[in-house]
């Protein structure tokens, strides 16, 4: 088709810590850097990333849990603010961009960064500033993915997770966050599904800053969606000096009750700035004299802040604050870890429901479980728990699935009441077959799938390859078209996965794309097929336009799974399907999937990840 598209470039990232989920996400089309008040190469502008969901680690759980929170990093001093990170006995560290000079790239990640701050790769939680585009992220991208860092699908960073009875954000301020943007939609979203009464966001270029940079407009419109919704506090970085400001409106007029508390933490090892400028924001405290590392103290009710300096220098600040939403009298929050279970037929798991106490709450607080789907069960050991004053009280909730349980994805949740207190949080179930694997495929090698098998295929573009996929957006409609990740590991299927210079460049167009898999011998039984998909298309196609999945035997194509196009805009994003076997059991078989621009030019991309039969 033709409607333009973007290659992903890459998105924020979101902090963690104990006690919670991450749920992520991230989008959108790139800012040009502003120029610093150094000389420093200028940032390239154009970069776009997409928005997709993500799902990370969880974290344990504990009543207050610890935060390390700091930008602008390696950097000739971060031999020294890596010590004080660990002198905190952090429980999470958050990185507000600019994490490793001069270009972010993959070498500057192994020699300026690893040596010092590569310790913490068990519980950083990165995100990139206007240096990591330098080098359009792809060092970035590359160091904290071969360390088993998570930071979202490819090309998206930006996403939010649940960290003890806090909502906390990543943005990306280096890329669209404009009202409108896929950035700011996700956020307002997200701050809509949010049940926590606390809530952080953090990313790189300030808001408010008397620092050389001074103030950003960039994040102006992500700023107003977050004091909409009486967020409590934002980290940035860029410039290379601390600030605190009073809590604030967007515009800068001091707001205890709706504002947000803003810190500039860019002292995290690079050269500090000297130079300052003016602020619509309303400044408390400024130091740039000193590097140095800002410790959160996160509870259910609000948060303590100390800027703790590195080793000989005396400079500190300190400052606490309720949270907007919290209830200040007697509470408990309430978490599972997992969040995410997954279950095969006829098995059993398990997840750990835990209850933090604050303010005084000490009383029994009854466990329940709703949204199941049919055929599985859950039951709490023990169905009632009180936790003691101050601290965390613990349930094992096992879910039983029936060997009739229906496969899919689907989403519980899990309530404590006491009195008229009533606290919840989700936990995300995967359904998958019972039985013994007959046939796995996740794309991360060759296992022999032969592309238009028949010879027969007509499609001009779009046709069906293996590999790391490219993230494509329409600048039509905003949406994301071609997923930038796999459903797992690295590679997918896709028609065309290549991004090109315009979004309908590699699309499938002027017919049919077709591959089929090696012979597969099915037993006896009722063997099922589960198998993860992605459609995207623009509202320009029709519903002769398809994703369809046959089993071939010898001569005969039997359809078993279709979906077809929509004059509407349909956004990409993984699915999964299940289909029953049980027909053709017994027989020597082949998958053959379709993807066809059928009728009029369309736009039309399909992607398919995961493919496993079970009897």
């Amino acid at each position: 088709m033709r409607s333009r598209r973007t290659i992903g470039s890459r998105m924020v990232l979101v902090a963690t810590s104990t006690i919670g989920l991450l749920a992520m996400t991230a989008s959108a089309g790139a800012w040009p850097s502003e120029s610093p008040p150094r000389a420093e190469p200028p940032a390239p502008a154009g970069q776009a990333a997409e928005a997709t969901k993500n799902t990370a680690n969880t974290v344990n759980t504990a009543n207050t849990v610890t935060v390390a929170a700091v930008g602008d990093i390696c950097g000739s001093a971060c031999n020294q603010t890596d010590d004080v990170v660990a002198g905190m006995g952090a429980d999470a560290v958050i990185t507000a961009g600019d994490n490793a000079y001069n270009s972010g790239t993959r070498s500057e990640f192994d020699y300026n960064y690893d040596p010092y701050w590569g310790r913490f790769n068990d519980i950083v939680h990165p995100s990139p500033g206007n240096h990591e585009y330098y080098s359009d992220a792809v060092g970035y991208d590359d160091y904290y993915r071969d360390n088993g860092v998570h930071i979202g699908d490819r090309g998206e960073y930006y996403y939010s997770f649940d960290l003890g009875e806090w909502h906390i954000v990543s943005l990306n301020s280096n890329i669209d966050a404009r009202s409108g943007s896929a950035q700011e939609r996700w956020l307002r979203q997200d701050l809509e599904r949010n049940t926590k009464p606390c809530t952080m966001a953090y990313w790189h270029h300030p808001r408010f800053s008397t620092g050389g940079h001074g103030d950003s407009s960039r994040m102006s419109d992500v700023y107003e969606a977050l004091t909409d919704y009486r967020a409590d506090v934002v980290v940035s970085g860029h410039d290379h000096s601390y600030e605190r400001f009073a809590p604030a409106t967007v515009d800068g007029t001091e707001d205890a009750e709706n504002g947000l508390r803003q810190f500039v933490i860019g002292t995290g090892g690079r050269g500090l700035y000297s130079g300052r400028s003016s602020s619509d924001g309303p400044s408390e405290v400024f130091e740039n004299d000193t590097f140095g590392v800002g410790r959160f103290e996160l509870s259910a009710t609000g948060y303590s802040f100390t800027f703790e300096p590195v080793s000989g220098r005396d400079f500190t600040d300190r400052v606490s604050g309720e949270c907007h939403n919290a209830n200040q009298g007697p509470d408990f929050g309430l978490s599972t870890d997992p969040a995410a279970v997954s279950v095969r037929r006829d098995a059993r798991v398990a997840s750990t429901v835990s209850v933090a106490a604050s303010g005084g709450f000490g009383s029994a607080v009854d466990l329940a479980v709703s949204g199941l789907p049919d055929g599985v069960t859950g039951a709490f050991e023990p169905s009632t728990v009180t936790p003691p004053a101050g601290g965390t009280a613990e349930s094992r909730l096992t879910l039983a699935a029936s060997a009739t349980a229906p496969v899919g994805e689907y989403t519980a949740t899990v309530t404590g009441t006491s009195g008229e207190l009533r606290r919840s949080a989700e936990l995300r179930i995967s359904v998958r077959p019972g039985g013994e694997v007959v046939f796995a495929d996740d794309f991360e090698s060759d296992r022999g799938w032969r592309a238009d098998p028949a010879g027969t295929d007509t499609a001009s573009t779009g046709h069906w390859e293996r590999g790391i996929p490219e993230q494509t957006r329409s600048d039509y409609s905003g949406q994301l078209k071609q997923l930038g990740s796999a459903a797992s590991g690295w590679d997918c299927l896709s028609t065309g996965r290549r991004a090109g210079f315009d979004y309908g460049e590699h699309d499938v167009d002027d017919g049919t794309t077709s591959i089929a898999s090696p012979a597969i011998t099915l037993p006896a039984g009722a063997p099922a097929l589960t198998f993860a998909y992605s459609v995207g298309h623009g509202d320009n196609s029709t519903s002769e336009d398809h994703l369809r999945l046959s089993i071939r035997e010898g001569g005969t194509v039997t359809t078993v799974f279709e979906r077809e196009g929509a004059p509407a805009e349909v956004e990409a994003g993984w699915q999964r399907a299940t289909v029953d076997l049980s027909a053709f059991a017994g027989r020597e078989v082949g998958l053959l999937f379709e993807a066809a621009d059928a009728a009029t030019p369309s736009l039309f991309e399909a992607q398919v990840d995961d493919i496993e039969i079970r009897n």
